[in-house]
């Protein structure tokens, strides 16, 4: 049975990967980081790679292991679904072997009647092993950008030749407005939730949605987060926005 989820933009996680290290601010308030410590005692899938910090809180420990039993799992799902890939990591993390990327990517193309959602904040390095991997159009790329600091990704993306790139702006800590989206094919917001949780102003949001509109981009406005994230809710201006890249819909029909 696949692993399902209650991530708004997705039906499914595949975690191959376990364990991961921070790389920018997006990164402070991480879920996964959390979800792993709870099973990171003996014996459990996530042993040895998270820690406490100093002030109690639950860190990566920067140790990433490789899960190849794991690998063959999409195939077993007979019922087509949207899979996010390494929900619990990321990917093209610098400790993954790229024969075991390979073996990844091997398994979306095999797997054909899913469509998998794989998102990194490190895209250089997919961007430098993109000619080493096949890219059927049922893999969907995407990097994660938290503010304008990390525009950059952005334009590392449209280098890799996905058939669909998306944006993951989430958590978004900051205004956006120089951000394009040439050749990008779907843009997700959503503030940060839980302890800790820094805030988002409306105005980020929607000049956001205004550069969506603008270039004809699909646009999903995940949440406003909060240490309430249920009760503060996913309306934006008196609805919500659930917009999918277009080829999903070409795909189903």
């Amino acid at each position: 049975m696949a692993t399902l989820t209650t991530i708004e933009w997705t039906e499914a996680t595949w975690n191959p990967v376990r364990g991961c290290s921070r790389v920018s601010e997006g990164c402070e308030h991480c879920y996964a980081e959390r979800m792993a410590h709870r099973f990171s005692a003996d014996g459990l899938p996530y042993a040895g790679l998270t820690r406490l910090s100093r002030q109690g809180e639950p860190r990566w420990s920067g140790k990433v292991l490789t899960v190849p039993e794991l690998l063959q799992e999409p195939l077993r799902w007979r019922r087509p679904r949207m899979i996010f890939v390494n929900s619990m990591s990321d990917l093209f993390h610098e400790a993954i072997p790229v024969n075991f990327i390979r073996n990844v990517f091997e398994t979306m193309q095999r797997a054909h009647w899913h469509t998998f959602q794989v998102l990194t904040k490190r895209p250089e390095r997919c961007r430098n092993l993109a000619k080493e991997l096949p890219w059927p159009d049922n893999v969907w790329m995407g990097t994660s950008v938290e503010s304008s600091d990390y525009l950059s990704r952005v334009d590392i993306l449209r280098r890799i030749p996905a058939g669909v790139r998306f944006l993951s702006i989430e958590p978004l800590l900051g205004p956006m407005t120089q951000l394009t989206v040439n050749g990008i094919h779907w843009v997700i917001v959503g503030g940060e939730s839980g302890p800790g949780a820094r805030p988002m102003k409306s105005e980020w949001v929607r000049d956001i949605h205004k550069i969506c509109v603008a270039g004809n981009v699909p646009f999903f406005f995940k949440q406003w987060g909060g240490t309430r994230k249920k009760a503060a809710g996913r309306v934006l201006d008196g609805r919500t926005w659930d917009e999918m890249p277009r080829w999903t819909i070409a795909a189903a029909e």
